[in-house]
């Protein structure tokens, strides 16, 4: 299913600032900046109510937007959404540039099938997750809300690997050196089960792909 893509109206901020972003707010927007793509970082601001109401319908993270600033259009998808710590509203948002190519770097949540009918776990195995999401290269359009993993047929001791899991047509994870680990089924005893794989520096510094 294709990614929904929103429209939104931004203004341009031609100052920048905590002052400035104090500012913003007092007349009822929403400052946020727009980067990446090799292009400098864009300051913007956001009607608040209009953020608002999107915000209570979870229309934020990780969501593609169509900006509308000036007499232009930008495709992004929002990074970061900023919250103030007390009142739980919007403060500041960052969106992501879409390249040329059209790929986007995103985190997709991983959600388990058929648990009641997992033979390991009914064996009295225990499912450890090793990774809650998996983060990906995908075509902006494509972006899964979650990836699913059936354990209808996974026994203990067997382990759920990321070549296993289905993705949309042209994404891929962003790790590629190893077919890493999602989760396994270990069974219950002093040793706990399998070992969780250890996330190391070395997943952050990924290539991204040439446009």
């Amino acid at each position: 299913m294709a990614t929904e893509t929103i429209e939104l109206n931004a203004a341009t901020r031609e100052r920048v600032g905590k002052g400035a972003a104090r500012q913003t707010r007092r007349e009822g927007r929403v400052p946020a900046v727009i980067y990446g793509g090799k292009k400098q970082p864009e300051a913007i601001s956001l009607d608040y109510n209009e953020v608002w109401k999107m915000y209570l319908k979870g229309q934020f993270m990780a969501k593609v937007f169509k900006l509308k600033v000036g007499g232009s259009e930008q495709l992004v998808v929002s990074r970061d959404l900023q919250l103030e710590p007390v009142k739980d509203t919007p403060v500041h948002i960052d969106f992501l540039r879409i390249g040329a190519d059209g790929l986007i770097r995103v985190k997709v949540p991983v959600r388990f099938q058929n648990e009641s009918a997992c033979p390991g776990l009914k064996r009295g195995g225990v499912l450890n997750i090793v990774r809650h999401e998996i983060e990906v290269w995908c075509p902006y359009d494509k972006i899964p809300p979650a990836f699913e993993v059936d354990l209808a047929d996974v026994q203990i001791g067997q382990s759920i690997h990321v070549s296993a899991v289905t993705m949309p047509e042209g994404a891929k994870a962003v790790i590629q050196d190893r077919d890493f680990t999602v989760a396994t089924i270990a069974g219950r005893g002093p040793s706990g089960g399998a070992d969780e794989e250890e996330t190391t520096a070395e997943d952050e510094t990924v290539e991204e792909p040439k446009e």
